[in-house]
């Protein structure tokens, strides 16, 4: 009897253990991005973009942009890619308050170019900025925003200024209304 209960407080140990680390890695995974917040600049990026020509975030200026960490490897990333890219194709050309357009500055996290540039072909990804250092998440740019996990994504208004990070689509679009000149 004494072996019985002692399995069954094991057992039980053993399921909350692991509720307790799920609930750790969800709430870990939320905060992808560290130290930085809404109403913060997010400063000048420069990443080699499919040439291998540095593109400069600052080219964007002018627009909302979403900053957009992804892989191809990434399945949640290959499938939030669809939805970014009905996005990006309906509110592209829409004139917001302050700001003249939407744009998307896609980070790749890969480490292999045929591999990131078949995943902006096969997922249709339209817009022209893609840019990747090819290092993953030892690139400088994953550490100097702390992006832990992906897809992650900072949302930036025509000024450089933050507002609103790791968005879901459908969080994405609510502030894309809310900005668009009436």
């Amino acid at each position: 009897m004494l072996t019985i209960s002692k399995n069954k407080n094991l057992f039980l140990a053993s399921i909350l253990l692991i509720l307790i680390g799920g609930i750790g890695y969800l709430v870990y995974d939320y905060y992808k991005l560290l130290d930085y917040t809404n109403g913060d600049q997010i400063g000048e990026l420069v990443i080699p973009d499919v040439k291998g020509k540095p593109l400069a975030l600052s080219s964007l200026k002018g627009n909302i942009v979403l900053v957009h960490f992804w892989a191809a490897w990434c399945g949640p990333c290959r499938m939030e890619n669809r939805e970014l890219t009905t996005l990006y194709n309906q509110y592209h050309d829409i004139e917001f308050e302050k700001a003249k357009g939407f744009e998307i500055y896609s980070i790749s996290l890969d480490y292999d170019r045929k591999f990131w540039l078949q995943a902006i072909e096969q997922d249709g990804l339209v817009w022209p900025s893609h840019v990747s250092t090819l290092q993953g998440f030892d690139s400088e740019v994953a550490q100097r925003f702390g992006v832990r996990s992906i897809p992650a994504s900072i949302l930036i208004d025509q000024d450089g200024m933050i507002i609103g990070s790791n968005l879901l689509p459908y969080q994405l679009e609510k502030i894309l209304q809310k900005r668009i000149t009436r």
